[in-house]
């Protein structure tokens, strides 16, 4: 591609689920660039091969990824190269490691163009079927796994704002459980919860904690895939 002093950056969305679900910019955008950084280069290999696009360089830039690897990168954009960046799904910078190589590129090379691809997001896509009008969401990602997971969770039920969590399938339970724990006389709890959105066995319940909580445990075969929850605290 023709390049000018530095190349650009791009942010670029790819599907949550159904392949269909990408952007016709993006797929420009991947044609175009010089290399591809993705969290997992098995996974972005798999979508370009489903769009006909062969021979893209492909760089893996996990959560692991060492500084040297990711100014590697900005040292590329600073010679002209055009570079993308996905995440394993949907919108990068949301609770993966695009958030570093960003903010190295613009502590490094103030020249550079960073360029974000829009598309989508399990956040809004979930929000978009929730039935919640004109509520104000605080979204806070993955809870930590143990330390301060009980505080943080106490302070997000604490706030007057819906909330909106993701969950991997390990710790799915645990927090309908810990949700349920949080129910009291003055203070129930709506849930909507989306699993494998956009995918084949997509799945999107609401009702309180207890009546997500009963239907997981008599079909533990729905315990897979990530989560999201919308949680409505309904105080009386």
């Amino acid at each position: 591609m023709t390049h000018t002093t530095t190349g650009t950056l791009y942010i670029v969305a790819t599907p949550i689920g159904n392949s269909s679900d990408i952007t016709l910019r993006a797929l420009e955008t991947l044609k175009r660039v010089d290399f591809i950084c993705a969290e997992d280069t098995r996974v972005i290999s798999k979508l370009l091969s489903i769009h006909g696009i062969e021979g893209k360089k492909l760089i893996s830039l996990n959560e692991f990824a060492n500084v040297a690897k990711v100014d590697s990168v900005v040292a590329d954009l600073q010679e002209g190269k055009d570079v993308a960046f996905v995440s394993d799904a949907g919108t990068p910078g949301i609770s993966d490691p695009a958030g570093l190589l960003v903010s190295r590129t613009r502590e490094m090379g103030v020249d550079i163009s960073i360029v974000p691809i829009p598309g989508a997001s399990a956040i809004t896509t979930l929000m978009s079927v929730s039935g919640l009008r004109e509520t104000p969401f605080l979204f806070y990602g993955f809870l930590p796994h143990k330390k301060g997971r009980q505080k943080i969770l106490d302070e997000l039920m604490a706030s007057p704002y819906t909330i909106v969590l993701y969950e991997s399938p390990h710790r799915y339970i645990k927090l309908l459980e810990e949700l349920k724990a949080r129910e009291h006389e003055s203070c129930t709890i709506s849930l909507v919860v989306g699993r494998e959105l956009t995918k084949m066995y997509e799945d999107i319940r609401t009702g309180t904690p207890s009546d997500i909580l009963e239907y997981a445990t008599a079909h533990l075969d729905t315990v897979r895939g990530e989560f999201v929850l919308i949680i409505q605290k309904l105080r009386i």
